[in-house]
Parts: structure tokens; C-alpha cells; sequence
């Protein structure tokens, strides 16, 4: 076999169209071998002679797409200076863009023997993990083009590839559950008859299904356990892993974007798959631990911000490259949008404090390619200080965890709630304002894949974690839900027809509110998991979306509450409100203001009253302060926001000095919400009654 020296760049296997250049960094190795495996279960090694900064690299004539490959490093197995090099072990290429086979879990992939961690453990790997695999990065795009939406005009569906996909009637059985599932006519139908402009997938990096989980006969479902972070999971390709699944991750982005809506992958930098210092060597570890992982003061064990065994370096060059470097390659090579980084507070732990100004945010900040798509934070993590909402840096959007928790307790009833929810309604000026950022720097949601769902939050007050194995010990205890007066199942005509307008007030309150918007998926057909609010191990029917063969009065609301935003720019302000009347607009009133039921301005001592749960919110369509693409004034129909969050009817007078004549667009305490043009007409001054917990919208036209 011709070995050639190869190039230190760019890291992992590059197919040129007559060969591969590998190139893998180890400051820790003393030598490094390209292991070439065959179908026969037998194995070529090459050692990597050249090296550059530690990158040691050479370039094979010959080598094509589709040839698996891995790592045996060389070097000192030393656990008490944090070195854990092991010869013994096949090590994935962390620049890998495909893996193939799985994990076939057993001491092998271990680097020390059971019972025995400070010893060195030589079984041989290689039969029981997966391989790196060379793709042919070419790939006929067409005249695919980004959709490029703005914040203001986006509606995100936060969705699992085989959650979403696995029990659609219309597709067939070997598409079910894959990318090429995400491409087929009835999922793109049903997300752009929704108006939804934003595919967010859940984990669809490379990631490892837990060697505790399989014991116990469940699975890493949620894919929250990265291993590649170039290459797409495996498991969700229809027709083969020698990168077949390269190819068919980019059909369905191809086909997605010639549908208008953008992909968004949720990506978890934060750690990897290989767990704690009892964990498995898979590829980082093996390869430089000191130089990946977080360490302790006993270099032995590592530092863990994300409760899961480990957390990466932030300060570590190498570290902050590599997550650079995927990111580029999942905008350029991949085409994908914008990414939802989770726990992202960890990716600012430059050394212990979460830091505003860490590097991961300066690289981001003058990159020229990622700087350009959306980036959301889940703005927390496990860690001391680890709760951020509120303190990313300018160019970022976060999930709004307070949006969240205050729109839950104002529709369940909690005290002195009215004005916090005023402020998640309007964009959570109060997080946001300070540094620049607007209304849209604030990802509104009221469910995602953790917790309950949207009927599961009607209809439990406490979770039934049981069939995940941990004696319901797992997942959050304190879920702000309210079952409506029966725990799960009921026959109970009367706390099914609250549920349902429950449902229906947190879907319109979620469209009516300042900032974007992000649906879970399903959550427009009220699924359930039967209480479960840590599905994370649930590869099954409990977590995969349960398709209605007609469809749901829930799915009609939900979709006419999408339609009455995309419609009305009053609903998705680029900025903050001002309060008042605004200058150029020739209007005379505030551009929002705010009345007791009774029509009256409120007051202090309404905004502060522990019982207060009922107001009136004036949209003013005639004061929009920010101007159009090329400069024009904006001008939209005006609202009335009618919110009795209350456990009784409550009569609501219409502001006698706003309006003349209103009609009744939205009415949650009726299933379907209204259909349009059949609201009642009323007057200014007059008086409409509200069942308890509803909501109505009055509109006028401008």
C-alpha cells in the first residue's frame, strides 16, 4: 500500500477523488496508527509518521467512500496524571462525517478492567465498537438556496427525526423513523399547513446509546450523548451507514429548504458519550484526555456542568477548533440554519464561572460563516451559576425558560403573576433591553421534549417517570401543572372541555406573545406520554407522535393561531414597546396599553394585587415603531387582548376611547376557536363575558 505524507489539514479523512488524507491531533500519543478495516473482521495499519503541531497526517492513494477506519493510539496509560491512552482500543476519528455499526457493549470497550480502574485493560475493541467511514463529500445541491427567515417571521417546531416520523400512516414502513421520512410530501405538507418556518431536529449528531440503558433494555432516545460531531446518527438513515446517511441527511435539508423552511439542529457540544472516569474509550479520551475533558485538581476524574459524566475543555484550543470547525461544516457541507446549543452555559465555563466573554463566544462573534445563522442557547446548565437566562451575548437568542414557567402559573392560577406575564407577553424587555437585543432574542415556548406535553401539563400534577427504571426518581419534580381536577385518564365530560380550553389558551397565548415562538412536536394533536415527563430513554410508542387519521380540533386552533400571527405584524414587533404614543406614526394612543376587565387604565395596585389573574391588553396597529425592508411605516389591524385567567367568569368591558367597533376573533372557551368572520360585533363600551380561564381577541381593522 502507497503512503504518501498527506497534509495536518483539514483533521479527520478527506476523499479528493483519488484518495484520503487522514490527519488526527495528539499532543499525548508517542505514535499513532490508520487502521483500515475489512469485511472479513481483519484490519490494515499505517502508521501516521508525519506530524505538524501534533497533528499527524498522511495520504492514501486509492482509499475511496465507504472505507471504514479507526485509531489505535500509542502512549501512556496513566489515569492519576490523566493520561489514558490504550493501544488495545479502536478509536472513532473525531472529525469523522460518518459512522458505521454500533456499540456492542462489554469490558472490551473499556480501557481498564472492571473493578480495576487505575489498570490498563488490553482487550481488543475493534469487534465491539463503531467506525470512523470516508464519505465523497460531493453532493448535487441543485439551486437549493437557505430560506434565510428572519427571527420575525419564524415559527420553530422543535421535532425527533423518528419521533415525528415513526407512526405517520401515509409513509412507508422503510421510511419510517429516518432523514428521508423528514423529505416525504405528508411531513412537509403538515409543517407548512401549520405555518411553521423552522425545523429544529433533536440530536441527530452521532451519539451512543448508554451501556445502562441497553442493560435495561431501553435506549438513548432523545440523543443527548454525542461520540461524531460531524457525522449524522446513523440509526435514522433508510438504505445504509457507509455514508449513505451523509447523502440522505442532505436530501431532506434540500428538500425542506425548496419547502421554505429552514433546519435547525440541536447540538451538544457540552460533552460527549464517553462518561466519567468509569466510562468507555471510544475516541477522545483515548486520544488526548487532557487535551478534550475537563479535569479535576486528581486529574483522575472530570469535571461535570452537565450531569453527565464529563464536560468539555472551553479553554482548550484543540476543543474550541473542533467545535468551530463542525459547526462551519454543518452550514457549508450540510446547508443547515442555525443550531440550538444545549446546556449552553457550559460552553462559556472557561474555567469554573460561566463567563459572558469566554472564547466560544468570541470565535462565534468574528466568524464569518457561523456568525450568519441562528444560534439559541438553552441558557442553563447543571453547574454552580449555571442559570443564564437573559445573559447571552447580542448576537445570540435563547429559550426563555421565565416565558415558560410564568405562562404556566398564570393559566393554573399561581398569585401575583400579572406582571411578570405582562413582560414575557411583550418580550421580556426586563432580560433583553439592557444589552441591545430585542423582542426576538426571546425563543417563547410553553412545552419542548423535556417535560410534560402540552396535555400532559392539563392533565397531571405530578410526573409517572416509572417505566424509565429509576423508581420515578428522574426528572423534574416541580412542573408548574395542573391536572384540572383528575390525574391522567378521566371520562369526566367537564375536566376534559377545561383541558381542552387549557390546551387552547397556552397554544393562542404562545402566538399572541412578543418574540418566536416554538412548538413541540405533537403537541398540536395533544400527545401524550401518559405523565411521563423524562422520556429520554423511550425509543417507542410512548414518545412517538401519534398521528390522528382525521386530524383534531386542537390541530384547526393551533394552525388559525400560526396564520393570525404570520398575518399581523403587530404580533412580532422588532422592538421593544414603547409605552406611549409614538413619534410619526399620527396616532394619539400608546402603542399598547393595559386595562382592568372593568375598562379601566390599570393602576399600580392592580398590577401588584395577589388575586389579580384578568386584564385587557391593547395592541395599536396604527404605532408600530419600526419601519418596513426599504423604509415605509408598517401599519396592521389593532387588538384587544382579553386574558381571564381566573377560576370564574368575569365580565370584560370594552375601553370606550380605543376603538368603535371590535369583532371576536379568537375565543378559547369555544373548541374550534371561531371560525373566521363569525365573532360577535361590539362596541366601545361594551360588555362581553368570559368564561373562567379563556381568552379573547377583539380585532379592528386599521
Amino acid at each position: 500500500m502507497q503512503v504518501w505524507p498527506g497534509e495536518a489539514y483539514p483533521l479527520g479523512a478527506t476523499y479528493d477523488g483519488a484518495g484520503t488524507n487522514f490527519a488526527v491531533f495528539s499532543e499525548t500519543a508517542d505514535r499513532i496508527e490508520l487502521c483500515l478495516l475489512h469485511d472479513d473482521g481483519s484490519e490494515t495499519a499505517v502508521e501516521l509518521r508525519e506530524t505538524d503541531a501534533f497533528v499527524r497526517h498522511a495520504y492514501l492513494p486509492g482509499v475511496m467512500p465507504g472505507q471504514r477506519y479507526g485509531f489505535r493510539v500509542h502512549g501512556p496509560y496513566a489515569p492519576d496524571r490523566g493520561l489514558r491512552c490504550n493501544s488495545a482500543k479502536l478509536l472513532l476519528d473525531p472529525y469523522a462525517r460518518a459512522v458505521s455499526g454500533t456499540v456492542r457493549w462489554g469490558e472490551e470497550v473499556y480501557g481498564y478492567p472492571f473493578g480495576s480502574p487505575d489498570k490498563r485493560n488490553d482487550l481488543d475493541s475493534a469487534p465491539h465498537t463503531m467506525a470512523s467511514v470516508v464519505i465523497n463529500p460531493y453532493f448535487d445541491w441543485g439551486d437549493d438556496r437557505r430560506p434565510h427567515t428572519e427571527y420575525h417571521r419564524t415559527v420553530i417546531y422543535e421535532a425527533h427525526v423518528k419521533g415525528l416520523t415513526m407512526r405517520h400512516p401515509a409513509l412507508p414502513d422503510e421510511l419510517r423513523g429516518t432523514y428521508a421520512a423528514l423529505a416525504h410530501p405528508a411531513i412537509i405538507e403538515h409543517l407548512t399547513e401549520l405555518g411553521v418556518t423552522a425545523l429544529e431536529l433533536m440530536p441527530v449528531h452521532q451519539f451512543v446509546n448508554d451501556h445502562r440503558l441497553v442493560d435495561m433494555g431501553l435506549a438513548n432516545y432523545w440523543g443527548y450523548n454525542t461520540i461524531g460531531f460531524f457525522a449524522p446518527h446513523n440509526a435514522y438513515a433508510s438504505w445504509g451507514d457507509r455514508g449513505q446517511q451523509v447523502l440522505e441527511f442532505k436530501s431532506a435539508v434540500r428538500a425542506l429548504h425548496e419547502a421554505g423552511i429552514e433546519v435547525i439542529l440541536d447540538v451538544v457540544y457540552n460533552h460527549t458519550a464517553e462518561g466519567n472516569h468509569l466510562g468507555p474509550t471510544l475516541s477522545f479520551r483515548g486520544i488526548d484526555n487532557p487535551s478534550y475533558y475537563r479535569l479535576t485538581d486528581d486529574p483522575r476524574y472530570y469535571m461535570d456542568t452537565t450531569g453527565t459524566g464529563n464536560s468539555l475543555l472551553m479553554r482548550s484550543p484543540h476543543v474550541l477548533q473542533l467545535i468551530m470547525d463542525s459547526l462551519r461544516y454543518w452550514v457549508t457541507d450540510m446547508h443547515v440554519d442555525g443550531f440550538r446549543f444545549d446546556l449552553a452555559a457550559t460552553l462559556a465555563r472557561q474555567f469554573h464561572e460561566v463567563d459572558r466573554l469566554s472564547s466560544f463566544f468570541d470565535l462565534v462573534q468574528q466568524d464569518p460563516v457561523v456568525s450568519q445563522v441562528k444560534l439559541i442557547a438553552e441558557p442553563w446548565d447543571v453547574g454552580e451559576g449555571g442559570y443564564q437566562v437573559g445573559n447571552f451575548p447580542p448576537l445570540w437568542t435563547e429559550w426563555n425558560g421565565k416565558y415558560r414557567d410564568t405562562v404556566r402559573d398564570l393559566w393554573r392560577g399561581e398569585p401575583r403573576t400579572l406582571a411578570e406575564f405582562a413582560s414575557r407577553l411583550t418580550g421580556s424587555s426586563d432580560l433583553y433591553q439592557d444589552d441591545g437585543r430585542r423582542p426576538l432574542a426571546s425563543i417563547n415556548f410553553v412545552t419542548c421534549h423535556d417535560g410534560f406535553t402540552l396535555h400532559d401539563l392539563v392533565a397531571y400534577n405530578d410526573k409517572h417517570n416509572e417505566s424509565n427504571g429509576e423508581d420515578n426518581r428522574d426528572g423534574e419534580n416541580y412542573n408548574r401543572s395542573w391536572n384540572c381536577g383528575a390525574e391522567g385518564d378521566t371520562d369526566d365530560p367537564a375536566v376534559l372541555e377545561l383541558r381542552g380550553r387549557q390546551m387552547r389558551n397556552f397554544v393562542a397565548t404562545l402566538m399572541l406573545s412578543q418574540g418566536v415562538p416554538m412548538l413541540s412536536h405533537g403537541d398540536e394533536f395533544a400527545r401524550t406520554q401518559q405523565g411521563n415527563n423524562n422520556a429520554y430513554c423511550q425509543d417507542n410508542e410512548l414518545s412517538w407522535v401519534e398521528w390522528p387519521e382525521d386530524g383534531s380540533e386542537l390541530l384547526e386552533f393551533t394552525r388559525a393561531m400560526v396564520w393570525l400571527r404570520r398575518d399581523h405584524p403587530v404580533f412580532r414587533r422588532r422592538r421593544f414597546f414603547h409605552g406611549r404614543p409614538v413619534q410619526g406614526t399620527h396616532d394619539e394612543l400608546s402603542d399598547i396599553a393595559w386595562f382592568t376587565p372593568q375598562g379601566q387604565e390599570m393602576t399600580q395596585r392592580d398590577w401588584t394585587s395577589a388575586q389579580a389573574s384578568a386584564l385587557t391588553v391593547f395592541l395599536n396597529g396604527n404605532a408600530i415603531s419600526e419601519p418596513g425592508p426599504r423604509g415605509e411605516r408598517i401599519t396592521d389591524d389593532s387588538f384587544l387582548l382579553m386574558f381571564n385567567a381566573s377560576p370564574k367568569a368575569l365580565d370584560f368591558v370594552v375601553p370606550v376611547d380605543h376603538g368603535r367597533q371590535w369583532q371576536v376573533v379568537v375565543d378559547t372557551s369555544v373548541p374550534e376557536g371561531l371560525a373566521p368572520g363569525t365573532g360577535d360585533k361590539i362596541a366601545a363600551g361594551g360588555r362581553l363575558t368570559l368564561v373562567d380561564r379563556s381568552l379573547v381577541v377583539l380585532q379592528r381593522p386599521a
